[in-house]
């Protein structure tokens, strides 16, 4: 899973900076962000967040999911293994976060035939709103792949039981008949009285 860490990274970013759309359009629109990102050039923009924020949000449940399950089976707490240093992950993944925003801003400006913002305009407001998601997206991936390999490995692994089940095989026994169980039939119909139908 080394191999794919800059995609998780790549994709934990581009979702992180959907967030940090709004909250940026949150602190420069005030009110009037949600009217702006539904119509126009931006009319995109809701289902995509959704969409992206729904992805992450399955991501981080299956990750929980496999952590516990490992921890189960082990019946201790998984170690956490090697990761990457906050503070490079942050840097990547604001970096992403940025980028993603300054290209969002330029399409939608070119859709919507109006002129872009000015290249110190969205630095201002792209690191205003992406900054503080991308601290907490660093966060959470670097919990992510510190844990989720380990929790895999022990997953693979064949679980040792805890307990051990004993098999009894029963033998069906051959009972005799008790003497004097069977009753011969005469006896049997000696012990009726037989009267007939009454007489009038």
């Amino acid at each position: 899973m080394t191999a794919r860490r800059p995609l998780i990274v790549v994709g934990l970013g581009f979702a992180g900076s959907q967030a940090g759309h709004l909250l940026a359009y949150q602190l420069r629109f005030g009110a009037a962000a949600e009217q702006i990102q539904s119509g126009g050039a931006h009319a995109y923009f809701p289902a995509l967040a959704k969409t992206g924020l729904g992805v992450a949000s399955l991501g981080l449940i299956a990750a929980l999911f496999i952590v516990g399950a490992a921890r189960v089976i082990a019946g201790r707490r998984i170690v956490a293994g090697s990761a990457p240093s906050w503070m490079r992950l942050l840097a990547v993944v604001y970096t992403v976060q940025l980028a993603c925003f300054a290209l969002q801003e330029t399409v939608e400006a070119l859709v919507g035939g109006v002129h872009a913002s000015s290249a110190p305009m969205l630095l201002l407001w792209g690191a205003a709103g992406q900054l503080p998601v991308a601290v907490v997206v660093s966060l959470a991936a670097r919990w992510f792949l510190a844990r989720i390999e380990p929790a895999l490995a022990q997953l693979r692994l064949q679980p040792t039981p805890s307990h051990q089940y004993l098999a009894y095989a029963l033998a069906p026994a051959a009972w005799p008949p008790a003497a004097g169980a069977v009753v011969p039939s005469y006896v049997l119909a000696a012990g009726f009285n037989r009267r007939g139908p009454p007489s009038f």
